[in-house]
């Protein structure tokens, strides 16, 4: 038996998958103790753990340590004169009409910071020895005086070089053996002081959170007769073996949301659909993505609570617009929706729990896209009164009826949603509509045709159990390690040599390491290097296939940046200098293949049952339709609510939906092309 579990900021979801038997539920998060919620996700599906096999985990652990501060107490050591890298930051400003902007804070107060001694070249020589007695006569006991439990090392050009670093943490490890230990070359080995420090001092700050965590959960699933594999999700959209992940916690900061976008890849391909936009609407935001060729875009790195991470990550966009995102006006009287949400505990005021504050469930409710009655089997119960109670305000403060103000508030989340696929898309030179969307999570199939109405986009495909999408995706996964480094080479006739000296170290290094952290073999390997022209300051990825290198020249190199180039920025590399700067290499080993699951069993719904939602138009009665009543070939016309497990798919006026032989359930527009 196979099963994911997937902890989010409101549910956590489980599927699990035995042979042609599937089990699907969807229990509370419990945000104190995740590892709780997913305890009761296997009781609630009645799986004796001692059944599993193959275990697969994804939580935002390492993302709410950050958000919230509450990772380990962690000293940072720099070079001696870089002390400051942390606070000083870049000069960089989203907003630059911001009157009351703030640097972020630094993971690691300056008072935490310390220096050594030392100092390498670029180009990886010693220019300065390490000081090793003043490490151990000043720096060592300062740490011990500091109680910290982790230690964050980022000398400078250790990426070219990480001898030193590598001596510090032996020195640290002799002398104080129970701290936690993060050299930034086993994070990162990439250029740029500030970005390669702040990602390690991420690392170092959650790896004891991450560590603590996982090994409570293998011991508490141990003692309940687990035997079987347990593997983490991570952001790259791959998972890792418990030991690794015990040593590469940053990696899983967004690994809720890669599990979802790496479901959705894998389900929507079953059908032949290989340009995707998909958007994971869930409790607490909706991230958005895009897929091309069948294939997740892959970012070098990210930003969280404001601060760079440069570790591989799926390129994915996030906005506060998920169910329980909280409905407010800001200082100039405008209407918002979110970052804010009302998470597990309270959660939206129509789950009777004690929440006062109108949220996206809470509208979509008043609109009676939501029955008043039960949601998810029962074990939610859902009142429309509690709903209009939370929007009256609001309601009062626009002068217009509750219903008018709940309709405007999907309206402000559709269009934040719509936004975030624009980032996505029409930003890096793509038309949304020559993609099919792709709506999961459990918002998502009920705002789907809207989305795509804004968007001009005329097909929607929803794969089955949206609800959980996230879950499956965590079973389709595979094991992925990536390894990324810094080696500025000029892009002449020499250039495809040293890129081939480049790759072959990194190979080798890498499955050495795979090895380690008990990934299994045969190993997949997947190449790419970040380039730019001579003078540049950022570069673009141009992906490498590894059966190329072998005739690799100057000439494909430079076709290659010229054809990346051009599809962002439109124009092309001429005859101006250019060169590599950084490379990564991403090893893989296959999952057990899951095949496509079918929906789970939803309410049982009376034939002939309508249910009046609020349009455009005015109210309208929507036919309730039970997914598992849904006819391959058969077009369902709208209006029509078509109600599963996990979720809900509105079929508006003008839509039609029919499901095929993988459960995915395709929406088109009669008018649109």
């Amino acid at each position: 038996m196979r099963i994911g579990i997937e902890v989010g900021g409101t549910f956590t979801d489980l599927i699990a998958i035995d042979g042609d038997n599937i089990k699907v539920c969807k229990v509370p998060s419990t945000p104190h103790a995740p590892n709780l919620g997913a305890l009761n996700a296997i009781e609630a599906v009645g799986i004796n753990p001692a059944d599993i096999d193959d275990l697969v985990h994804g939580s935002t652990v390492a993302t709410n340590a950050i958000l919230e501060r509450k990772g380990a107490p962690t000293a940072f050591i720099a070079t001696r004169g870089f002390r400051d890298v942390l606070s000083l930051q870049r000069h960089h400003r989203e907003d630059i009409f911001d009157l009351k902007y703030q640097k972020p804070e630094p993971i690691i107060p300056r008072a935490h910071c310390f220096e050594v001694s030392e100092r390498i070249h670029t180009d990886g020589s010693v220019l300065q020895v390490l000081d090793e007695k003043d490490v151990v006569e000043k720096l060592i006991p300062a740490l011990a005086k500091g109680n910290f439990t982790a230690v964050a090392i980022c000398l400078v050009n250790a990426y070219a070089n990480p001898e030193h670093e590598l001596r510090v943490e032996a020195l640290i490890k002799q002398h104080l053996p129970n701290l936690l230990t993060t050299p930034s070359t086993v994070v990162t080995q990439e250029f740029r002081e500030y970005e390669r420090a702040a990602t390690t001092a991420l690392s170092a700050y959650v790896q004891p959170v991450i560590h603590k965590y996982l090994t409570n959960f293998a011991d508490d699933l141990a003692a309940r007769g687990f035997r079987g594999r347990l593997s983490l999700m991570q952001s790259n959209g791959g998972r890792l073996p418990l030991d690794g992940m015990k040593r590469n916690a940053v990696t899983s900061i967004l690994s809720g949301p890669a599990a979802g976008l790496t479901g959705a890849v894998s389900q929507l391909g079953r059908s032949g659909c290989l340009e995707l936009l998909t958007f994971d609407m869930g409790g607490t935001s909706t991230d958005v993505s895009l897929v091309t060729g069948g294939q997740a875009v892959l970012a070098s790195g990210m930003e969280i609570d404001g601060l760079p991470a440069r570790t591989p990550v799926l390129d994915i966009a996030t906005v506060g617009a998920g169910g329980g995102s909280i409905i407010w006006t800001d200082d100039g009287g405008m209407l918002r929706v979110g970052p804010t949400s009302a998470g597990a505990n309270p959660g939206p005021a129509s789950y009777g729990k004690g929440g006062e504050l109108p949220t996206v469930t809470d509208a979509l409710v008043l609109l009676g896209v939501i029955a008043d009655g039960s949601l998810l089997g029962d074990t939610i119960r859902i009142s429309a009164e509690k709903a209009r109670v939370a929007f009256q305000p609001l309601a009062t403060k626009f002068g217009v009826e509750v219903e008018t103000m709940a309709a405007n508030a999907i309206q402000l989340a559709v269009a934040n949603i719509v936004r975030a696929i624009q980032l996505v898309s029409t930003e890096r030179g793509f038309d949304p509509q020559d993609f099919v969307l792709v709506p999961f999570g459990g918002g998502g199939p009920l705002v789907a045709a809207a989305v795509a109405a804004e968007l001009g986009i005329s097909k929607v495909v929803v794969p089955p159990n949206p609800g959980v999408l996230s879950a499956y995706g965590l079973l389709a996964a595979d094991d992925l390690k990536i390894s990324t480094m810094s080696r500025r080479v000029a892009i002449n006739s020499n250039a495809a040599d040293q890129i081939r000296a480049i790759y072959q170290g990194m190979k080798e290094r890498l499955v050495e390491e795979a090895k380690e952290i008990n990934m299994d073999g045969p190993f997949n390997f997947s190449f790419s290097s970040e380039m730019r022209f001579v003078g540049q300051a950022f570069e673009i990825p141009v992906h490498i296939p590894t059966a190329a290198l072998e005739t690799l020249d100057e000439a494909q190199l430079r076709k290659s940046f010229d054809d990346a180039h051009r599809k962002i920025f439109l124009h092309g590399a001429d005859d101006r200098p250019m060169e590599a700067i950084s490379y990564r290499l991403a090893i893989s080993s296959p999952s057990v293949g899951v095949s496509h699951v079918r929906e789970a069993e939803g309410p049982l719904i009376e034939p002939g049952r309508t249910q009046s939602v609020l349009t455009e138009g005015g109210r309208v009665d929507f036919k309730l339709v039970p997914t598992q009543s849904l006819v391959e070939g058969e077009a369902l016309v709208g209006p029509a609510l078509v109600r599963g497990y996990t979720s809900t798919l509105l079929v508006p006026p003008n839509w039609d939906a029919t499901i095929d032989r993988f459960q995915n359930i395709t929406l088109t527009h009669r008018e649109l092309p």
